[in-house]
């Protein structure tokens, strides 16, 4: 949903531990008895669906703003499952109680649970537009989406800027918002495919891991990568590097570790000697999921229908929503505080003739009795005569009436401020405005993502990757041709050969050589030897035939 940027087991999940008075302050309590909690009365599906939105919630590598705090193994970036529910621990983050703040007022509609027993909020208030900063992944009805997470200062600024101008054209408006902001930072690139998803709803960006250069030794160096893009699996990620290593043969790797610790994240890599770190780091973010590309898809619901749009109506729907939430909650204020300063009212005109209610009261038959002889006698009304009968008798010995007066000018200059939020437009603009503003400075953090503009192209020679080693060729009559390292060849006695074969060229050649073989029909063979695979001298070899089709 758009307004509060949640899917239905989220908000389920939220306002149920709000109704258990799990606040970012109190004591934590067992995921699975809040889970028993939200299957029991809301959400009735497996626990299982509840319990993973639940971790979700908590992970600070998938949400930039996480909205549960959990206790325990809540899973990690290396794709490990969270522990059972039974062993974890959870609470609200400081920011839920953001979006859940006010629901107590009548401030959003309310429908049936599955079995009319409860009733359940259909949008939360949401004190900030969790759809941007949060983003969404999923599929549901048909309709997919891909909404990354947005730097919430940033899109606090937009709103407010959109607050104050309905008019700001959309190149002014997403000039707020500099791009995504992933909870594991990384560089991204492309603002042309930020602009696009901005103002359309689709666009398409690189994001890149964050990597320097560190000395090992003299004309040694080595790669360290510090942040890796949003989604990637950490140790899928090493592993793959390493298998690029044994497999692809890219010499000038040495060794690839994960150092990650507390500290935060750290993979090096270690080179050979001589090694050209540029060129590794350019060819790992090619071939790797060291730089992936990311797809936006804004779909989100509008108006009860999905629809694939850009940062503007999502704002502008935003801003709707808490025009409605503040209405509601300025109404329901206004109900109580008209009901209190009337009491007060009452009390004021009861300490003047205290004696006289006392001995009237006492002189009464029963409570409904008393009511009706003081308004009788004093003309209070239903309401007033009810406060002063219920009054302990303990309030009679202070009962203060400066302290009254007191709370009766606050009241009715509260009533006047509650009047004019329900009639001015603007003062109720301003009021949205006041609490973005204090939501932005009390939830706001630094950005982590570094946004480029322009997606560097990488083009690789493979000849980069090979390193400047003699190797032993040998190719025989009958077409079969061999690659073997020296040691194999010099150490070997008998060369592999089929019956009836000689060797018609054997010579020691760098590994960066290209052999031309011609046939008796004037055709070439044309083939680098690092593409030759390696053998013992004493195999047979590959025939030609099976490299490439020869007449």
């Amino acid at each position: 949903d758009v307004r509060d940027g949640l899917k239905p087991v989220q908000r389920r999940i939220l306002y149920a531990m709000n109704q258990l008075g799990m606040h970012h302050n109190k004591p934590y309590k067992k995921s699975a008895r809040i889970a028993g909690e939200v299957m029991g009365k809301y959400h009735p599906h497996g626990d299982s669906s509840i319990y993973d939105a639940m971790v979700r919630l908590s992970q600070d590598f998938k949400m930039l703003v996480p909205l549960i705090d959990m206790h325990g193994n809540n899973g990690s970036i290396d794709g490990d499952s969270a522990a059972a529910m039974r062993y974890t621990e959870a609470r609200l983050s400081l920011a839920a109680e953001y979006l859940l703040k006010d629901i107590d007022k009548k401030t959003v509609s309310f429908v049936p649970n599955f079995d009319d027993e409860e009733l359940e909020p259909t949008v939360l208030p949401a004190k900030f537009p969790n759809l941007l900063v949060n983003g969404s992944k999923g599929i549901s009805a048909g309709y997919a989406t891909n909404i990354p997470p947005h730097n919430l200062g940033e899109v606090i600024n937009a709103t407010i800027a959109l607050l104050d101008d309905e008019e700001i054209s959309d190149k002014k408006l997403i000039s707020y918002i500099k791009g995504p902001d992933f909870p594991t930072g990384g560089i991204v690139q492309g603002k042309d495919g930020i602009k696009d998803a901005l103002t359309k709803g689709n666009g398409r960006v690189i994001i890149r891991a964050k990597a320097h250069f560190a000395e090992l030794a003299k004309n040694q160096e080595q790669i360290i990568i510090t942040e890796i893009p949003f989604e990637v699996n950490k140790a899928e990620l090493v592993r793959s590097i390493d298998l690029l290593r044994i497999e692809k043969n890219v010499d000038d790797i040495l060794e690839i570790r994960d150092e990650s610790d507390q500290e935060g994240l750290r993979i090096a890599i270690d080179l050979k000697k001589g090694a050209d770190a540029n060129f590794i780091l350019n060819f790992l973010y090619k071939t790797t999921d060291l730089q992936v590309s990311y797809n936006y898809n804004m779909t989100a619901i509008l108006n009860r229908r999905p629809y694939q749009v850009g940062a503007r109506p999502l704002l502008e729907a935003y801003i709707n929503h808490q025009k409605e939430v503040i209405t509601n909650r300025s109404n329901y204020e206004l109900t109580r505080a008209e009901k209190r300063a009337h009491i007060v009212d009452g009390l004021i005109k009861m300490v003047s003739v205290l004696e006289e209610i006392i001995n009237i009261i006492r002189k009464s038959n029963n409570k409904t009795d008393s009511k009706e002889n003081i308004k009788t006698r004093f003309g209070f009304t239903e309401i007033q005569a009810e406060a002063i009968v219920t009054l302990q008798l303990y309030r009679l010995s202070n009962t203060d009436v400066l302290a009254l007066e007191n709370e009766s000018k606050e009241l009715l200059e509260r009533i006047a401020f509650l009047n004019d939020i329900l009639t001015n437009e603007q003062t109720l603009k301003s009021v949205i405005k006041e609490e973005l503003l204090q939501t932005k400075e009390k939830l706001n953090i630094k950005r982590k993502t570094v946004i480029e503009d322009e997606i560097e192209t990488i083009r690789i020679d493979e000849r980069d990757l090979i390193s400047d080693e003699q190797v032993a060729i040998g190719i025989t009559k009958d077409g079969y041709v061999k690659r073997a390292n020296l040691r194999s060849y010099q150490s070997t006695q008998n060369i592999g050969l089929k019956v009836d074969d000689g060797l018609i060229f054997v010579k020691e050649l760098s590994q960066l050589n290209t052999l031309l073989i011609f046939t008796n029909l004037g055709n070439y063979v044309f083939l680098p030897i690092f593409k030759i695979e390696e053998q013992r001298w004493g195999d047979l070899g590959v025939h030609l035939g099976n490299i490439v089709p020869v007449k």
